[in-house]
């Protein structure tokens, strides 16, 4: 494992646990170089999932795109890095539950917005407004009243 703030390949794990979904490894790790610390986590890896996307085009899954999504949408919100881990892993796992490896982007996008909307609001709207493509103020009306209902 490479220390991501100097490059040096020599690093000591410091503290191993699994994590709170039981699906990772949490590694504290420290450089025998710089001395800095790190964590890293360790996945089993599952089927590879292809992602439809709308016009057609299929291109292989990537969590980090989920959780980049994410981040974004609950940018300045009362929302902690591990419940937006959480969220990522929820929807992952999900996804590798299901009889197909081959996913609509839409079926992804509704599975984060579910989960988002549990845990904060704003933040669902946000996303909601990129994924929904909202195009002015009563695409935003229209889904806070639907929300409110």
């Amino acid at each position: 494992m490479k220390c991501p703030f100097c490059g040096h390949s020599q690093t000591a794990v410091l503290e191993s646990r699994i994590s709170e979904d039981g699906n990772s490894f949490r590694r504290r790790r420290e450089c025998e170089k710089c001395q800095k610390r790190f964590t890293t986590y360790e996945r089993v890896e599952g089927p590879n999932l292809l992602v439809i996307k709308k016009d057609g085009r299929r291109e292989t899954f990537d969590r980090e795109k989920i959780k980049r999504g994410v981040l974004k949408a609950c940018e300045k919100r009362p929302v902690s890095l591990e419940a937006i881990e959480g969220i990522t892993n929820e929807v992952e796992q999900e996804l590798l539950k299901k009889d197909t490896v081959e996913i609509p982007s839409k079926t992804i996008g509704n599975m984060v917005l579910r989960k988002l909307r549990k845990f904060d609001k704003v933040a669902w709207l946000r996303f909601a407004s990129v994924y929904l493509e909202f195009a002015d103020l009563a695409d935003f009306e229209k889904a806070i009243e639907k929300e409110t209902k």
